[in-house]
Protein backbone atom coordinates (compact mmCIF):
# COMPACT_ATOMS: atom_id res chain seq x y z
CA UNK A 1 0.00 0.00 0.00
CA UNK A 2 1.33 3.08 -1.00
CA UNK A 3 1.07 6.74 0.66
CA UNK A 4 -1.88 9.40 -0.96
CA UNK A 5 -0.43 12.01 0.64
CA UNK A 6 3.32 12.58 1.55
CA UNK A 7 4.84 16.01 2.03
CA UNK A 8 8.20 16.80 2.90
CA UNK A 9 9.85 19.85 4.17
CA UNK A 10 6.28 21.72 3.51
CA UNK A 11 6.72 25.32 4.38
CA UNK A 12 4.91 28.29 3.79
CA UNK A 13 6.06 31.94 4.87
CA UNK A 14 4.02 35.08 4.44
CA UNK A 15 5.04 38.50 3.66
CA UNK A 16 8.48 37.02 3.58
CA UNK A 17 8.69 36.70 7.09
CA UNK A 18 5.31 35.20 9.25
CA UNK A 19 6.68 31.40 8.97
CA UNK A 20 3.07 29.43 8.99
CA UNK A 21 4.31 25.92 8.69
CA UNK A 22 7.66 25.15 8.85
CA UNK A 23 9.06 22.34 7.19
CA UNK A 24 6.62 19.41 7.82
CA UNK A 25 7.17 15.98 6.80
CA UNK A 26 4.53 12.80 6.71
CA UNK A 27 2.78 10.47 4.78
CA UNK A 28 -0.80 9.42 4.84
CA UNK A 29 -1.29 6.22 4.02
CA UNK A 30 -3.70 5.09 1.19
CA UNK A 31 -7.23 4.08 2.61
CA UNK A 32 -6.25 5.39 6.71
CA UNK A 33 -8.20 8.27 7.98
CA UNK A 34 -5.49 10.91 9.02
CA UNK A 35 -6.43 12.91 11.90
CA UNK A 36 -4.66 16.48 11.82
CA UNK A 37 -5.00 18.32 14.86
CA UNK A 38 -3.79 21.67 16.40
CA UNK A 39 -4.86 24.83 17.94
CA UNK A 40 -5.87 28.27 16.20
CA UNK A 41 -2.51 29.93 14.35
CA UNK A 42 -0.86 26.06 14.48
CA UNK A 43 -0.41 26.17 10.57
CA UNK A 44 -3.01 23.59 10.13
CA UNK A 45 -5.37 25.19 8.25
CA UNK A 46 -2.17 26.63 6.33
CA UNK A 47 -0.81 23.34 5.02
CA UNK A 48 -4.40 21.98 4.15
CA UNK A 49 -4.27 24.51 1.94
CA UNK A 50 -1.59 24.10 0.11
CA UNK A 51 -2.17 20.37 0.15
CA UNK A 52 -5.20 20.84 -1.88
CA UNK A 53 -3.47 23.87 -3.90
CA UNK A 54 -5.05 26.89 -2.14
CA UNK A 55 -1.80 27.59 -1.71
CA UNK A 56 1.24 27.65 -3.46
CA UNK A 57 4.74 26.10 -0.91
CA UNK A 58 7.35 28.33 -0.04
CA UNK A 59 9.58 25.75 0.26
CA UNK A 60 9.56 22.27 0.09
CA UNK A 61 7.18 19.56 -2.11
CA UNK A 62 3.73 17.63 -1.54
CA UNK A 63 2.23 15.22 -3.59
CA UNK A 64 -1.56 13.75 -3.27
CA UNK A 65 -2.46 10.37 -5.33
CA UNK A 66 1.33 10.94 -6.32
CA UNK A 67 0.54 14.26 -8.10
CA UNK A 68 2.69 17.20 -7.42
CA UNK A 69 0.14 19.84 -5.85
CA UNK A 70 2.33 22.63 -7.76
CA UNK A 71 3.19 21.01 -11.31
CA UNK A 72 0.18 19.60 -11.03
CA UNK A 73 -2.47 21.04 -9.62
CA UNK A 74 -5.03 20.54 -11.80
CA UNK A 75 -5.05 17.08 -11.67
CA UNK A 76 -5.09 17.16 -7.99
CA UNK A 77 -8.03 18.91 -7.89
CA UNK A 78 -10.18 16.16 -10.10
CA UNK A 79 -8.73 13.33 -7.65
CA UNK A 80 -9.97 15.41 -4.32
CA UNK A 81 -12.81 15.85 -2.31
CA UNK A 82 -13.04 18.89 0.05
CA UNK A 83 -15.67 19.38 2.63
CA UNK A 84 -15.36 22.74 4.26
CA UNK A 85 -16.42 23.85 7.73
CA UNK A 86 -18.82 26.25 6.61
CA UNK A 87 -21.92 25.09 4.63
CA UNK A 88 -20.96 25.67 0.99
CA UNK A 89 -24.59 23.81 0.01
CA UNK A 90 -27.28 26.47 -1.77
CA UNK A 91 -30.31 27.13 0.35
CA UNK A 92 -32.23 27.99 -2.87
CA UNK A 93 -31.73 24.67 -4.90
CA UNK A 94 -33.00 20.56 -4.15
CA UNK A 95 -30.32 18.27 -2.42
CA UNK A 96 -30.63 16.71 -6.19
CA UNK A 97 -30.06 20.01 -7.54
CA UNK A 98 -27.01 21.03 -5.53
CA UNK A 99 -25.16 17.37 -6.61
CA UNK A 100 -26.13 18.35 -9.94
CA UNK A 101 -24.37 21.95 -9.74
CA UNK A 102 -21.30 20.19 -7.88
CA UNK A 103 -20.71 17.51 -10.79
CA UNK A 104 -21.18 20.04 -13.58
CA UNK A 105 -18.55 22.30 -11.20
CA UNK A 106 -15.84 19.16 -11.36
CA UNK A 107 -16.88 18.55 -15.43
CA UNK A 108 -18.66 14.84 -14.75
CA UNK A 109 -20.75 14.06 -17.86
CA UNK A 110 -24.31 13.93 -17.22
CA UNK A 111 -25.20 10.34 -17.17
CA UNK A 112 -22.26 9.09 -15.10
CA UNK A 113 -23.37 12.39 -12.76
CA UNK A 114 -26.85 10.95 -12.84
CA UNK A 115 -25.65 7.38 -11.82
CA UNK A 116 -23.25 8.71 -8.90
CA UNK A 117 -25.94 11.45 -7.71
CA UNK A 118 -28.77 8.09 -7.38
CA UNK A 119 -25.86 5.95 -5.30
CA UNK A 120 -24.70 8.68 -3.14
CA UNK A 121 -28.49 9.61 -2.00
CA UNK A 122 -29.07 6.26 -1.35
CA UNK A 123 -26.23 5.83 0.23
CA UNK A 124 -26.21 8.75 2.83
CA UNK A 125 -29.91 8.20 3.51
CA UNK A 126 -31.04 11.28 1.73
CA UNK A 127 -33.27 9.67 -1.20
CA UNK A 128 -36.37 10.71 0.49
CA UNK A 129 -35.40 14.55 0.84
CA UNK A 130 -33.30 14.57 -2.65
CA UNK A 131 -36.38 17.19 -4.28
CA UNK A 132 -36.68 19.45 -1.14
CA UNK A 133 -35.08 22.38 -0.85
CA UNK A 134 -32.28 22.18 1.35
CA UNK A 135 -33.44 25.59 3.22
CA UNK A 136 -35.52 22.72 5.07
CA UNK A 137 -32.72 20.39 6.08
CA UNK A 138 -31.50 19.68 9.65
CA UNK A 139 -27.88 19.99 10.80
CA UNK A 140 -27.05 16.82 9.89
CA UNK A 141 -29.05 16.30 6.21
CA UNK A 142 -27.36 19.37 4.97
CA UNK A 143 -23.32 17.66 6.07
CA UNK A 144 -24.51 14.39 4.57
CA UNK A 145 -25.66 16.10 1.14
CA UNK A 146 -22.14 18.25 1.35
CA UNK A 147 -20.23 15.10 1.66
CA UNK A 148 -22.23 13.74 -1.47
CA UNK A 149 -21.17 16.91 -2.79
CA UNK A 150 -17.39 16.38 -2.22
CA UNK A 151 -17.58 12.87 -3.40
CA UNK A 152 -19.67 12.97 -6.79
CA UNK A 153 -16.62 12.88 -8.78
CA UNK A 154 -15.40 9.56 -7.00
CA UNK A 155 -12.57 11.54 -5.63
CA UNK A 156 -9.51 8.94 -4.14
CA UNK A 157 -8.66 11.85 -1.37
CA UNK A 158 -11.44 13.40 0.75
CA UNK A 159 -10.44 16.52 3.05
CA UNK A 160 -12.80 16.87 5.56
CA UNK A 161 -12.78 19.95 7.80
CA UNK A 162 -14.59 20.27 10.96
CA UNK A 163 -17.70 18.41 9.31
CA UNK A 164 -19.41 17.87 12.74
CA UNK A 165 -18.93 21.10 14.36
CA UNK A 166 -22.12 22.09 15.33
CA UNK A 167 -24.06 19.23 15.07
CA UNK A 168 -25.89 17.03 17.95
CA UNK A 169 -24.67 13.79 18.87
CA UNK A 170 -26.77 11.55 17.13
CA UNK A 171 -26.34 13.73 13.83
CA UNK A 172 -21.89 13.44 14.44
CA UNK A 173 -22.61 9.44 14.83
CA UNK A 174 -23.95 9.39 11.76
CA UNK A 175 -21.68 11.42 9.52
CA UNK A 176 -18.95 9.50 11.08
CA UNK A 177 -20.65 6.31 10.04
CA UNK A 178 -20.41 7.67 6.92
CA UNK A 179 -16.78 8.58 7.05
CA UNK A 180 -16.12 4.49 8.22
CA UNK A 181 -18.25 3.34 5.05
CA UNK A 182 -16.10 5.70 2.70
CA UNK A 183 -13.12 4.34 3.74
CA UNK A 184 -14.03 0.67 4.43
CA UNK A 185 -16.04 0.17 0.78
CA UNK A 186 -14.91 2.42 -1.07
CA UNK A 187 -11.13 2.70 -0.10
CA UNK A 188 -10.95 6.41 -0.15
CA UNK A 189 -8.62 8.15 1.76
CA UNK A 190 -9.69 10.90 4.67
CA UNK A 191 -7.76 13.36 5.65
CA UNK A 192 -9.68 14.82 8.66
CA UNK A 193 -9.36 18.44 10.78
CA UNK A 194 -11.96 18.04 14.34
CA UNK A 195 -11.88 19.68 17.46
CA UNK A 196 -14.07 16.84 19.12
CA UNK A 197 -11.25 14.76 20.66
CA UNK A 198 -13.13 11.84 20.99
CA UNK A 199 -14.11 11.71 17.25
CA UNK A 200 -10.46 11.75 16.56
CA UNK A 201 -9.60 8.97 18.94
CA UNK A 202 -12.59 6.50 17.32
CA UNK A 203 -12.33 7.65 13.30
CA UNK A 204 -8.43 8.12 13.27
CA UNK A 205 -5.93 5.33 12.03
CA UNK A 206 -3.33 7.79 12.73
CA UNK A 207 -2.90 11.55 14.11
CA UNK A 208 -0.29 14.14 13.44
CA UNK A 209 -0.28 17.20 16.28
CA UNK A 210 0.65 20.31 14.70
CA UNK A 211 1.96 23.46 16.99
CA UNK A 212 3.13 26.88 15.91
CA UNK A 213 4.02 25.21 12.53
CA UNK A 214 5.77 22.20 13.17
CA UNK A 215 4.71 18.80 13.77
CA UNK A 216 4.79 17.83 17.32
CA UNK A 217 3.84 14.14 17.65
CA UNK A 218 2.28 11.37 14.86
CA UNK A 219 0.84 8.44 15.67
CA UNK A 220 -2.20 6.26 16.42
CA UNK A 221 -4.35 7.25 19.34
CA UNK A 222 -3.35 4.50 21.26
CA UNK A 223 0.92 5.02 20.50
CA UNK A 224 0.40 8.82 21.45
CA UNK A 225 -1.51 7.68 24.97
CA UNK A 226 1.50 5.76 25.81
CA UNK A 227 3.53 8.20 25.25
CA UNK A 228 2.46 10.33 27.88
CA UNK A 229 3.70 7.87 30.65
CA UNK A 230 1.26 6.85 32.99
CA UNK A 231 -2.02 8.51 34.44
CA UNK A 232 -2.31 12.22 34.47
CA UNK A 233 -3.08 14.24 38.25
CA UNK A 234 -4.09 17.94 37.83
CA UNK A 235 -3.52 20.32 40.67
CA UNK A 236 -5.19 23.24 40.76
CA UNK A 237 -4.20 25.45 43.11
CA UNK A 238 -6.04 28.23 44.88
CA UNK A 239 -3.25 30.52 44.03
CA UNK A 240 -0.17 31.10 42.30
CA UNK A 241 2.19 33.10 44.82
CA UNK A 242 3.82 30.03 45.60
CA UNK A 243 5.48 27.45 43.03
CA UNK A 244 4.36 24.08 43.94
CA UNK A 245 6.88 22.93 41.48
CA UNK A 246 9.75 21.29 43.31
CA UNK A 247 7.77 20.44 46.58
CA UNK A 248 5.27 17.98 43.74
CA UNK A 249 8.49 16.54 42.79
CA UNK A 250 9.25 14.94 45.82
CA UNK A 251 5.88 13.28 46.15
CA UNK A 252 6.56 9.68 46.09
CA UNK A 253 5.21 7.68 42.89
CA UNK A 254 5.26 11.51 40.73
CA UNK A 255 7.17 10.62 37.35
CA UNK A 256 7.11 14.45 36.53
CA UNK A 257 5.74 17.73 37.15
CA UNK A 258 4.77 20.42 34.84
CA UNK A 259 2.76 23.80 35.45
CA UNK A 260 0.63 24.37 32.77
CA UNK A 261 -2.45 27.30 32.40
CA UNK A 262 -2.37 27.76 36.31
CA UNK A 263 -2.75 23.90 37.37
CA UNK A 264 -0.17 21.38 37.85
CA UNK A 265 -0.07 18.37 35.53
CA UNK A 266 1.45 15.45 37.28
CA UNK A 267 2.89 12.38 35.89
CA UNK A 268 2.11 9.17 38.03
CA UNK A 269 2.08 5.16 37.00
CA UNK A 270 -0.93 5.07 39.05
CA UNK A 271 -2.46 8.43 39.71
CA UNK A 272 -4.76 7.77 42.69
CA UNK A 273 -1.61 6.57 44.86
CA UNK A 274 -0.49 10.23 44.42
CA UNK A 275 -3.60 12.52 45.06
CA UNK A 276 -2.83 12.26 49.12
CA UNK A 277 0.83 13.08 48.76
CA UNK A 278 0.34 15.88 46.26
CA UNK A 279 -2.63 17.72 49.01
CA UNK A 280 0.10 17.01 51.79
CA UNK A 281 2.95 18.88 49.85
CA UNK A 282 0.89 21.77 48.40
CA UNK A 283 -0.62 22.22 52.39
CA UNK A 284 2.51 22.10 53.45
CA UNK A 285 3.83 24.72 51.24
CA UNK A 286 1.20 26.87 52.74
CA UNK A 287 -1.06 27.02 49.36
CA UNK A 288 -4.67 25.40 49.56
CA UNK A 289 -6.38 23.50 46.42
CA UNK A 290 -9.36 24.43 44.30
CA UNK A 291 -9.12 20.78 42.92
CA UNK A 292 -7.23 17.58 42.49
CA UNK A 293 -8.30 15.27 39.41
CA UNK A 294 -6.92 12.18 38.42
CA UNK A 295 -7.05 11.16 34.36
CA UNK A 296 -6.39 8.40 32.41
CA UNK A 297 -4.81 8.68 29.19
CA UNK A 298 -6.82 10.72 26.64
CA UNK A 299 -6.03 12.56 23.59
CA UNK A 300 -7.15 15.38 25.06
CA UNK A 301 -4.23 14.71 27.59
CA UNK A 302 -1.93 14.37 24.76
CA UNK A 303 -2.93 17.58 23.45
CA UNK A 304 -1.63 19.44 26.28
CA UNK A 305 1.63 17.40 26.70
CA UNK A 306 2.78 18.49 23.34
CA UNK A 307 1.05 21.31 22.64
CA UNK A 308 0.52 22.95 26.55
CA UNK A 309 -2.88 24.27 25.62
CA UNK A 310 -6.25 22.56 25.72
CA UNK A 311 -7.66 21.61 23.15
CA UNK A 312 -11.15 24.12 22.75
CA UNK A 313 -13.41 23.46 20.14
CA UNK A 314 -14.83 26.75 19.82
CA UNK A 315 -11.73 27.26 17.97
CA UNK A 316 -11.73 27.50 14.35
CA UNK A 317 -11.60 29.62 11.17
CA UNK A 318 -13.81 32.08 10.56
CA UNK A 319 -16.71 32.26 8.25
CA UNK A 320 -14.71 34.84 5.91
CA UNK A 321 -11.91 32.52 5.58
CA UNK A 322 -14.22 29.36 4.27
CA UNK A 323 -16.29 31.99 1.87
CA UNK A 324 -12.90 33.19 0.30
CA UNK A 325 -11.51 28.96 0.25
CA UNK A 326 -14.93 28.35 -1.56
CA UNK A 327 -14.56 30.63 -3.70
CA UNK A 328 -10.96 29.89 -4.98
CA UNK A 329 -12.19 26.12 -5.26
CA UNK A 330 -15.52 26.44 -7.22
CA UNK A 331 -13.06 28.54 -9.40
CA UNK A 332 -10.57 26.12 -9.66
CA UNK A 333 -12.75 22.90 -10.70
CA UNK A 334 -14.26 25.07 -13.51
CA UNK A 335 -11.10 25.02 -14.84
Amino acid sequence: MGDAIRAVGLTKVFNGKIRAVAGVSFQVREGEVFGFLGPNGAGKTTTVNMLTTFLRPTEGRATVDGLDVVGEAAEVRRRIGVIFQESTADDQLTGRENLRLAAALYGVGRGKAEAEIARLLGALKLEEAADRLVRTYSGGMRRRLELAAGLVHTPRVLFLDEPTLGLDPQARAGIGDTIRQLRQEQGVTVFLTTHYLDEADQLCDRIAIIDRGEIRAIGTPSELKERIGGDVVTVAPLSDAVDLTAALQRVPGVLAVSRQEGAYRLKATRGETVVPGAVQASLAAGVGLASVSVKRPSLDEVFLEFTGRAYREEEGPTATDWAVRVQRFRGGARR
